[in-house]
């Protein structure tokens, strides 16, 4: 699945559904674009699964609770 941000216009970010949530799996950056940090990563995951209905799936993930 493609995803789209208005902080980055000019990147494609394409998630991965695992389990019941949806994960970042590969980003095409474009360097007009800010560079992508962490905090937009996780950001980015929690709108998707937010949009989709697998929010409480995504936060209550394995890799959060460890």
């Amino acid at each position: 699945m493609r995803g789209y941000f208005n902080k980055f216009p000019y990147s494609v970010f394409h998630f991965k559904k695992v389990r019941r949530y949806y994960i970042l799996y590969t980003l095409e950056w474009d360097s007009e674009d800010p560079v992508v940090t962490a905090e937009d990563r996780e950001e980015m995951q929690y709108l998707i699964n937010d949009v989709l209905g697998s929010r409480g799936a995504y936060l209550t993930r394995k890799s959060r609770n460890a």
